[in-house]
């Protein structure tokens, strides 16, 4: 499956908003690349993970696909993913939430 953004229940999208200082942010992207190649992308559920870097540098946001609901959920709970969330801290805040994509136009 590749990534796609449709207007479906049939995914779970997670969404993080990441916030780090400009000198920061390909440090912060290097750290999601490794929990990503090396954690998220062997856990059970995941499809696709995406990851948009802002150009003020302030900014990155994962967009990531799931399964469903539980899967989004096991990963979170995963120890070789909470491991990474204080590596994650100490570069930048974030906030996330999971949910479905309700609208979509495009050409």
């Amino acid at each position: 499956m590749t990534t796609t953004i449709s207007a479906t229940n049939n995914v779970t999208t997670l969404i993080n908003v990441l916030t780090v200082e400009p000198e920061n942010q390909q440090k912060l992207i290097h750290l999601l690349r490794e929990s990503t190649e090396g954690v998220v992308s062997k856990l059970d559920g995941w499809i696709s993970t995406s990851f948009i870097a802002a150009q003020d540098l302030r900014h990155v946001v994962i967009y990531s696909q799931w399964r469903n609901l539980a899967s989004v959920e096991a990963m979170q709970a995963d120890p070789e993913m909470i491991a990474y969330f204080p590596r994650v801290a100490a570069l930048a805040a974030f906030d996330s939430f999971a949910g479905a994509v309700v609208y979509n136009h495009h050409a």
